[in-house]
This record gives structure tokens, C-alpha cells and sequence, in this order.
């Protein structure tokens, strides 16, 4: 069923997790070709996916004397790898062995000339078979996966405008492949305490250099088999009586478990207003992070960006 463009796509629970399973594993692999040719950026920014026109792309990756860019394209089916020297290739996206992706991968790399040679470990997953020998039956729908990526284009839009109203170090919107969520992060300016680390199939290295200072972050997260899809927020460090902060809309709950704010996507999707409801959760966990955290928001914060208009300054 064909979705028109500013709408929020009904997610299933069921059927989406094993498509999203085998798009979890596929991204690592693309997400690692970025990761062995990128130098390291502040918080692994240099890892990460973003959202496009069509589905989740590296952007630009360097590779020698060319750059190169992989690009799930959700519309046409496909995995396009072009080369600036005019080079394309394209891997089909269907059912099937995680192995066979990757080698298939790997090999269209090579033909375009710009092999590269990756982490075979998935990252934080609880299953770490090796790419190579993952030779599991996978499934994939590619209308749930559509459905998806379009469910990320609208948060990628509310994300972004919510961003706007920033003046402090904040991330771009951006697909982490290891958590598979698409996250914004503002910074406080100040450092943190180091990070204790322990998550699964993760240098705490990692860990900490991404928690190095005072964050708020926000997000999607499309769930798993146990919990539905929805949106968090959380701080790092949590200040004191985070957790019982008050936010909103009313759907919005503390999960002691993850410990950050959640709210279901369904409150959200069936929304009068999907946009206004998840701009009052991005607004009011960043306020309780921030307020009680002891943030200069005088300093940091501004009005909500506006088109065409310079942002006024005196």
C-alpha cells in the first residue's frame, strides 16, 4: 500500500522486526566500509547514515585517488555503490543469507576497484555470527522496509527542525547502525564522567569517547521482538530526579529498564498533529535534562529556525 509522502506509516511489531533484522545486519556491513576508510570524528559521527530522497546512503567515503558512496535505495530495491570515476554497481535487496549480501558486496567493491576490508563482527547485537558464516535464511519485505525509511524521513524532518533551536554543539541527524536508531544530540560543553562501557560487542573505547561530555540526546528506535517501535530521551549524565521530571505528551513514560523517556510511535503516527505531539517530547525531555542538569540555556538555546530568515543576532 503506497503511502503519500508527508504521512507516518502504520509500523506492525511483528511484521517488521525480521525485515528490520536483516536491514540491521546489511547496514553494519555497509556502515564498516565506511568505518575502514573515514578518519575518527568526535562521537563516531563518521560511522553513521543519514537519511535520503530514497533510503540511507554513507555519503561520501574516500578511497585513494576517487570517493566512493553506498546508498540503500528502498524504492528501487537495490544497494547502489558508485565511484566518482563514474563507476556504479548495485546489489539487490530480497530474502535470503546475510553471507551471500556481504560477499556479494565486498565483490561488486572490488570490480569498481575500491575493495575494502571490514570488521566481519556485528556490533551491538546479542547474535555475532560472523558476516561470512551467517548463512541463516533471512526475511525481508521490502514494502515494510519502505515503510520504514519513510517513517524516518518524517523524524529526520521534526528532528532536524527541532535542532534548529540550538545554538550549542549538536549532532547532525544521523542512523547509528550498531543501536539501529536515528538520533539528534545537543551538548552541554562540559565533560562527562567516563562511561562505564559494557555494551555487548562494543569496545568500551568506543563507549567513552562518545560519551566524553554532558549530552541530552533524542530519537527513533524501531524496536525489537519485545517492545513496539518508538521515540527516547535521554541524558548522560542523568542529573538527579531526571526520572521523575515531568514531560510531555501524556503517552510519554520513564522506562527504568532503558533509562530514558519513552514514547510509543503509535501515540505519534494517530496524533491530530504527529508533528506538534513529538516536537513536545523533543522539547520538554531536553528542558528536564537541561534545567536540572544545570545547563546555560540562555547561552545555548534560541528561537526555532525560520525559512529564509537569518537567525537575528543583537
Amino acid at each position: 500500500m503506497a503511502h503519500d509522502a508527508q504521512t507516518w506509516p502504520e509500523l506492525q511489531p511483528s511484521a517488521l522486526w525480521p525485515t528490520l533484522e536483516t536491514l540491521q545486519l546489511w547496514t553494519q556491513i555497509v556502515g564498516k566500509v565506511r568505518l575502514s576508510q573515514t578518519p575518527w570524528l568526535n562521537h563516531g559521527w563518521h560511522v553513521t547514515l543519514r537519511v535520503t530522497a530514497r533510503g540511507l546512503s554513507t555519503g561520501l567515503i574516500p578511497h585513494g585517488a576517487v570517493d566512493l558512496e553506498l546508498e540503500f535505495d528502498f524504492i528501487a530495491g537495490t544497494l547502489v555503490i558508485r565511484v566518482s570515476d563514474g563507476g556504479e554497481r548495485r546489489v539487490a535487496l530480497g530474502p535470503g543469507a546475510v553471507a551471500d549480501f556481504y560477499a556479494e558486496t565486498m565483490a561488486a567493491l572490488a570490480e569498481l576497484g575500491v575493495a575494502c576490508r571490514i570488521n566481519l563482527t556485528p556490533d551491538e547485537m546479542a547474535e555475532a555470527t560472523p558476516f561470512p558464516e551467517d548463512r541463516r535464511h533471512r526475511l525481508y519485505d521490502p514494502e515494510v522496509a519502505r515503510d520504514y525509511w519513510r517513517t524516518l524521513v518524517q523524524a529526520d524532518r521534526v528532528f532536524n527542525r527541532f535542532r534548529t533551536r540550538f545554538l550549542g554543539k549538536c549532532s547532525p541527524v544521523q542512523l547509528f547502525w550498531g543501536a539501529f536508531d536515528l538520533a539528534v544530540t545537543r551538548f552541554s560543553g562540559r565533560r562527562a564522567p567516563l562511561h562505564p562501557g559494557g555494551i555487548p560487542n562494543l569496545p568500551d573505547a568506543v563507549t567513552r569517547e562518545a560519551y566524553s561530555h554532558e549530552v541530552a540526546s533524542a530519537g527513533f528506535w524501531p524496536g525489537d521482538p519485545g517492545r513496539g517501535p518508538a521515540f527516547y530521551a535521554y541524558a548522560y549524565p542523568a542529573p538527579a530526579g531526571f526520572d521523575k521530571a515531568t514531560v510531555a505528551p501524556t503517552e510519554a513514560r520513564w522506562d527504568a529498564a532503558l533509562g530514558e523517556f519513552i514514547l510509543p510511535y503509535e501515540a505519534v503516527r494517530t496524533a491530530a498533529d504527529p508533528d506538534a505531539v513529538l516536537g513536545a517530547f523533543l522539547e520538554t525531555t531536553y528542558a528536564a535534562a537541561a534545567d536540572l542538569g544545570g545547563w546555560d540555556r540562555a547561552a545555548l538555546d534560541c528561537e526555532e529556525g525560520r525559512l529564509r530568515h537569518p537567525r537575528r543576532v543583537g
